[in-house]
């Protein structure tokens, strides 16, 4: 063979080896990607809350695997192209896109969440907006007096009961009992702060106490995420929830975190989240995350939903509620009715 055609073939010979060089790039990539899905939980949380601030974004890791692919199609790769394909099933089993549609059925209550926003210019009509999907509940934070009074006036039609603690409240179809405010605020804050609600909501077929919560916000700067008192009145309203006699339980309120965020676990540990939908709720201009959360205990809370947006920086979240049967989820408490 001459020397020129030896040179060809090396040039060959290197063409083909460069692809498999890129290759094991994106295969290490894909199935670090799909490790960090199925095992976020083994990511320390030091320095900086690191866990957290991963968790918080885990719904985002579709884009590194659009680009992933994106890639290995482009250099016609098939093996980081099948191990990508497999990190995103991972994805989509997690975040409930595999799951079939649930067939329209029986409910028991449909609710809606909704950080309204202390600078709402036009509370009437985010009350409208919220009354006209037809909701049974629905829940409200960073109520400000002024706009409080025009909830009050446009949802009494629809919505005639309604109990309100500090800058959170709770609109009902149906009587409320046991009102009463949720100790959530953290030790490190001093000033006036009430941003926790506890009723008890009286439907034709059993007691539900309700949590209307608001929790603190949290901070990404360069030390990580700041995300102290959030998480301590997360543990607050955990220990509320795991305290309460009333069998079924929901919680409804901007838990500024996404129900992956392991600051939250002291309050998702003890309820079933919604296992279908990413709702992202926030920022309304560009929602990146749901930090507004429907959760439930002894009830299964449906695909999670966002609505149109209103005058808040938030956008509001829907869910249907069926109700867990036989109840069995808090010991000693008789079935449907509030012992607390």
């Amino acid at each position: 063979m001459s020397e020129r055609a030896n040179a060809t073939a090396a040039d060959a010979a290197g063409e083909r080896r460069a692809p498999g060089r890129r290759g094991r790039v994106l295969v290490a990539l894909a199935a670090l990607t799909g490790l960090v899905l199925l095992f976020h939980g083994w990511i320390p949380n030091t320095p900086g809350r690191l866990g957290s601030l991963v968790e918080s974004f885990l719904p985002w890791c579709w884009v590194i695997l659009v680009v992933l692919f994106g890639l290995a199609l482009l250099r016609r790769a098939r093996l980081p192209m099948v191990v990508v394909l497999l990190a995103t099933a991972v994805w989509a089993y997690q975040y409930g896109v595999l799951l079939p549609e649930p067939r329209p059925g029986r409910h028991d209550l449909t609710v809606v969440q909704h950080n309204a926003s202390d600078e709402n210019t036009d509370p009437r009509g985010t009350a409208s907006k919220l009354s006209g999907r037809f909701p049974d509940l629905i829940a409200l934070e960073e109520l400000l007096p002024k706009a409080r009074a025009q909830y009050e006036r446009t949802l009494s039609a629809s919505h005639p009961h309604h109990a309100v603690i500090g800058t959170v409240g709770l609109w009902s179809t149906y009587p409320l009992t046991g009102v009463r405010a949720a100790d959530i605020r953290p030790a490190g804050i001093t000033e006036p702060w009430n941003r926790g609600l506890r009723a008890v909501v009286e439907t034709p077929r059993r007691d539900v106490a309700v949590y209307v919560a608001h929790l603190p916000s949290i901070r990404i700067g360069v030390s990580g995420l700041a995300s102290r008192w959030r998480d301590e009145s997360a543990r607050r309203l955990g220990a509320e929830v795991a305290a309460e006699r009333t069998d079924t339980v929901l919680v409804l309120g901007d838990l500024n975190g996404t129900v992956d965020d392991r600051g939250l676990a002291p309050l998702t540990s003890r309820l079933d989240v919604p296992d279908r939908g990413l709702a992202f709720s926030y920022p309304a201009a560009f929602p990146v995350a749901r930090i507004d959360q429907i959760m439930a205990r002894s009830a299964n809370v449906g695909r999670i939903r966002t609505l149109p947006a209103t005058g808040s920086d938030h956008l509001p979240v829907l869910a249907r509620i069926t109700f867990d049967d036989p109840v069995s989820a808090a010991p000693g408490a008789s079935p449907g009715r509030s012992t607390r």
